[in-house]
């Protein structure tokens, strides 16, 4: 008789210094709410983090490292998307 395996959780914590969430790490739980809670006492036991996202392995669509010149190819033709095509004005302070 084998064990039932639990699903694989991926974990995002957002700083207070930042804005963004980082991964920091995985971990199995049997559903969304169990995965939080043990995210919250895996990852910010000394309160390195103001918001926590979990995010079941399954439902993450990567692209390959092996596809990256064709998969990102058509964007190198666009100079238009980069802000080195327009001139800033002197007195913009922030931009």
């Amino acid at each position: 008789m084998t064990a039932p395996t639990w699903p694989l959780w991926e974990v995002f914590v957002r700083a207070r210094r930042g804005l963004s969430h980082v991964h920091v790490g995985s971990l199995h739980a049997p559903d969304a709410q169990m995965a939080l809670r043990n995210a919250r006492d895996l990852y910010t036991r000394r309160q390195e983090g103001v918001s926590l996202w979990v995010v079941a392995s399954d439902d993450i669509t990567a692209s390959s490292p092996e596809e990256r010149d064709s998969f990102f190819d058509p964007a190198a033709d666009k100079v238009y998307r980069h802000p080195t095509f327009y001139e800033v004005p002197e007195d913009v302070e922030y931009l």
